[in-house]
């Protein structure tokens, strides 16, 4: 079994994020992991600009919403990679490489199992699930064609997501990020062809979406199967056992990521009753967003095994020196990309034929709400550790919170002054929910005591591998509280 960096046994070789500076781990991975992350969703924005010259209105807008039905899947997605990864860095930074190999391949079933589902629920009610977002005649049938014509593959882009996030907890950036490469580039080819060369339109744009997310799939599966060798036997009187610690994780990090789909459904019904310029107009920033601040979204995935592993290792100054070196990365990113949207706004016009509307919308995201992604930023790195941290509830609380109480309210007063006031009241939900989540994450991070989420497993010896909780946690104050009252009445 080797690696193919070192050509050593895995099994031998040390968590690379537990020495070193924490700044450079930071930027190499976030670096690393923006690249296949701005080529994914650069394509994205490339086949938005294809489908502009069609000149139809009614198309780009039913690409809104069945990208905000898309959004949902992925969501759910990078929920399940985030349990996933979580678990297996912790195990590899607590030197423990078979149970890691062990819980990466019981979760693969797993996923694959779940996707499943989701996708047979998406063909059989696509046209349904566009109109929630308020897509109506022929936008909602148009959507729903588009929704049907993805579905079947995702499971194939689970597989590719997974696949990315174990190579990434494993510090192999270098392959996670040529494996999106390598599917982006497949996307950028074959999209101008189906599109425009055989004249499909938006179902060409289908069909290369789905040829793209099964070369994704391949592409990773052979980089944890070949290079890394992560993937054990799947024995079924064990499979229960192996899921259990990455279940709570998984799932309250779902719980955590469903939340900026629903807020952003709302916002999009929102922008539905302005028209489709309005619509369209959001997408169009929704495209570009990705894009320019690739940087800041790939911290979902470049921190959290940075944390897990020094988590595993039982070094809490180095998980609080990484959100220090995360908050300075957000700040010099964010004001970077900032400055260019400013001054390419008239550019990003041109270039997506956007009038009326949209135009407006566009300009007044690049002069004044793009810097709010830093905030959006600070809420990004706060939920990472708190899920690498065994605290996923305080993620699932504030996602949900800035999608509720920061989205909600916030949006009710800003409808009434147009587009505009929809826009700048989403940011202003995140800006506030930003600061809070990232000040407690920074307490958390400092408590350094550990113990067992299982009573099973404080027998085994095997806590911090499976999962661990801080000792400040809910359940340990109680019982705190009870030894003391006990201590008091003897």
């Amino acid at each position: 079994m080797q690696t193919l960096e070192t050509g050593s046994d895995p099994e031998d070789v040390a968590p690379r994020f537990v020495t070193g500076s924490l700044l450079r781990h930071v930027v190499v991975m976030a670096g690393a992991g923006a690249i296949g992350l701005i080529a994914i969703f650069g394509v994205d924005l490339i086949n938005l600009v294809y489908i502009s010259y069609l000149n139809d209105p009614q198309i780009t807008a039913a690409i809104g919403f069945a990208g905000g039905i898309g959004f949902f899947y992925i969501s759910v997605m990078i929920g399940l990679t985030i349990g996933v990864s979580a678990v297996v860095a912790r195990n590899i930074g607590a030197q423990k490489r078979e149970r890691a190999e062990r819980i990466a391949s019981a979760s693969l079933a797993w996923v694959g199992l779940a996707t499943i589902a989701m996708a047979l629920a998406s063909a059989l009610f696509a046209p349904q699930l566009a109109g929630l977002l308020g897509a109506q005649g022929q936008a909602r049938e148009l959507a729903g064609g588009f929704l049907r014509n993805t579905a079947l593959s995702i499971p194939l882009l689970a597989l590719g997501m997974v696949g990315t996030a174990l190579l990434r907890s494993v510090g192999d950036a270098r392959r996670a990020m040529n494996v999106t490469l390598i599917a982006a580039g497949a996307t950028t080819v074959l999209d101008p062809i189906l599109i425009f060369y055989f004249h499909l339109g938006l179902t060409g744009a289908a069909l290369s979406m789905d040829l793209s997310r099964a070369l994704l799939a391949y592409a990773a599966w052979r980089g944890i199967t070949q290079a890394h060798h992560l993937i054990a036997p799947v024995a079924s009187v064990r499979w229960l056992a192996d899921i259990r610690p990455v279940l709570p994780i998984a799932f309250s990090a779902v719980l955590t990521n469903l939340a900026t789909p629903f807020g952003q459904a709302f916002v999009t019904h929102a922008m539905a009753r302005f028209g489709p310029l309005a619509v369209a107009g959001q997408l169009t920033i929704d495209r570009i967003s990705p894009v320019a601040f690739g940087l800041i979204f790939a911290l979902t995935g470049a921190v959290g095994p940075i944390v897990a592993q020094n988590y595993g290792a039982q070094k809490p100054e180095r998980v609080v020196k990484t959100l220090r070196a995360s908050l300075l990365f957000v700040t010099l990113t964010v004001g970077a990309a900032w400055i260019m949207l400013a001054l390419g706004q008239g550019a990003l016009v041109r270039l997506f034929q956007a009038h009326g509307e949209t135009e407006i919308l566009l300009r007044f995201f690049c002069r004044y709400l793009a810097g709010g992604f830093f905030f959006a930023g600070c809420l990004f790195v706060a939920n990472t550790s708190f899920n690498n941290l065994s605290q996923p509830f305080l993620a699932t609380a504030f996602n949900w919170g800035r999608a509720t109480l920061g989205t909600i309210p916030f949006v009710l007063i800003g409808v009434r002054y147009g587009p505009i006031g929809v826009m700048s009241a989403q940011t202003a939900g995140s800006v506030v929910f930003g600061i809070i989540a990232l000040a407690v994450a920074f307490r958390v991070a400092a408590r350094p005591k550990v113990e067992p989420l299982f009573a099973s497993d404080r027998a085994k010896g095997d806590g911090v591998a499976l999962a661990a909780m801080p000792q400040s946690s809910g359940r340990s104050a109680i019982a705190a509280f009870l030894t003391r009252r006990l201590r008091r009445s003897n």
